[in-house]
């Protein structure tokens, strides 16, 4: 059996006390403390996450933008110069191979974070369309370490640290500059996947362990924790994000999953003629076709949570246990109090407001349907 990697920062994690996970191949914190306290500290304040098991793969030269623009269903050509954008790439029939965040660093380099477990996916499917176009390919995910600050006072623990701290300040979202961070070059992006403000710092290995201490020494006083991928996954599920291989497979397509926003079906060549992205042509029958099943949020009316496998019913009455969903991702919501999850469920029943039930165990547990995100910042509620 193959040893799973360890990150530049394992020895830190050990020090901390963290429960240790393998996780895609890479041994990984589970949690340091409790959950719930991780979950709440980045609500509250800031956590502080190793992600170093994500994919990095730069693509660069004259023509990245258009290689990427048959390779992805976005637009990428589109993407100004120090933004970011949320996309996927997907097969010849529609469905998710991957969905990644690309930043664009320079007129002709880009950024790929790929999922840890779709790294061997991701790259063979970008080397055969970058092969066809004048750009350079490089998988650089064992080069850098990825460390993730995220929670409403993120930004006053990274500033200080930073060779500018007014250009850091007035950093958007989906942004990205390069900045010294505790005297360490570094790839900074104002995103992440708690729900939360926060910044991504990208670093070489070599600088990854002194990064981490600059940033628990400065955060700890302000309510900083270190934060493991337990409370990662509890943050992005409030938040209404999606995980590859719960919400998104080689089974789904934007549409079911209700992200049909992030298809640019109507791209076009230098020339003006249609840009045939890799599936394009499955995607645009999708999009005129009503889905078999759709994403929705339950909100949980009892104390029992639903989990990932549990099927969605049509009634808690023995006479409707119709089987009409499953549940993709679900757990106790540390910020709401109540349970909440994600199902595809069939369209007939993805209503706002209707009431179905979760089997768990054996047990009729009634839910509602209700929009998403679960939760939103103070900052984003109306």
């Amino acid at each position: 059996m193959t040893e799973p990697l360890r990150t530049p920062l394992a020895d830190e994690h050990v020090e901390l006390g963290a429960v240790l996970t393998e996780y895609a191949g890479w041994l990984m914190p589970l949690r340091y403390s409790s959950d719930k306290a991780e979950h709440l500290a980045v609500r509250n304040a800031a956590g502080l996450f190793d992600l170093t098991h994500m994919g990095e793969i730069f693509v660069r030269g004259p023509e990245a933008a258009r290689a990427l623009d048959h390779a992805f269903v976005g637009d990428m050509s589109a993407v100004k110069v120090g933004k970011a954008k949320y996309t996927m790439i997907c097969t010849d029939d529609g469905s998710v191979i991957d969905d990644l965040i690309v930043y664009r660093l320079a007129d002709d380099e880009f950024l790929i974070v790929a999922n840890a477990a779709n790294v061997g996916f991701v790259l063979p499917a970008l080397i055969e369309v970058c092969d066809q176009f004048d750009c350079t390919l490089q998988d650089a995910s064992l080069e850098y370490s990825l460390l993730a600050i995220q929670g409403p006072r993120a930004l006053e623990i990274l500033a200080p640290l930073t060779s500018d701290s007014a250009g850091l300040t007035g950093l958007g979202y989906y942004s990205t500059a390069q900045f010294s961070v505790a005297g360490a070059d570094a790839i900074v992006a104002r995103t992440g996947y708690t729900g939360e403000d926060g910044f991504e710092v990208f670093v070489a290995n070599a600088d990854a362990v002194s990064v981490w201490r600059a940033l628990l020494d400065a955060g700890t006083p302000l309510g900083l924790v270190p934060a493991g991928l337990a409370s990662r996954d509890s943050l992005r599920l409030e938040a209404g994000m999606p995980l590859y291989g719960h919400e998104l497979d080689r089974t789904t397509t934007p549409y079911e999953a209700r992200l049909g926003r992030v298809v640019a079906l109507n791209k076009t060549n230098p020339d003006g003629s249609v840009l045939e992205f890799v599936g394009r042509t499955a995607l645009r029958g999708r999009k005129a076709s009503e889905p078999a099943r759709i994403l929705v949020g339950l909100k949980g009316l009892s104390r029992r949570a639903p989990r990932a496998g549990h099927q969605v019913i049509a009634s808690t009455q023995p006479d409707r246990r119709a089987v009409v969903g499953r549940i993709t991702s679900g757990a106790p919501s540390p910020s709401l109090g109540y349970p909440i999850a994600m199902a595809y469920v069939t369209p007939e029943f993805a209503g706002e407001g209707t009431e179905l039930a979760v089997d768990v165990r054996g047990t009729p547990e009634p839910v509602v349907i209700v929009s998403l995100p679960f939760y939103r910042r103070p900052t984003e509620r109306a």
